[in-house]
């Protein structure tokens, strides 16, 4: 589930640092200021797999508020699974997430639990 989480477009676009939060990423996403493999995405929810490169639209990039959210959100580390060139905008998926790569201070257990019931 956490891995699922993780993958999902918005939260790359925020851990990479093309947002500064995940509100304002998936708020970026849906204006359509990304791309997937070269192709326009707009669904926060999307999917990201290894391989897949994530790239600030070539408009977008040069507007000042992307130059202000990647100078403040540029400073903030990067996971190890995501290997981000900020000159270009861009961000690779190196991999999936295993379970200590995720930061987020979460019980799995108590998950399952719930949905056990």
């Amino acid at each position: 589930l956490l891995r699922l989480l993780e993958s999902r477009l918005d939260n790359v676009v925020y851990r990479a640092g093309f947002a500064c939060s995940r509100p304002q990423a998936r708020q970026l996403v849906l204006h359509r200021h990304f791309t997937v493999n070269g192709e326009r995405v707009n669904i926060p929810s999307y999917r990201v797999k290894p391989g897949d490169e994530v790239a600030i639209y070539g408009k977008s990039r040069s507007s000042d508020a992307f130059k202000l959210i990647l100078e403040s959100a540029g400073a903030r580390p990067v996971p190890k699974w995501i290997e981000v060139n900020q000159e270009n905008g861009t961000g690779k998926i190196v991999d999936l997430p295993n379970r200590e790569d995720i930061d987020l201070d979460v019980e799995e257990t108590l998950i399952v639990e719930l949905y056990s019931k």
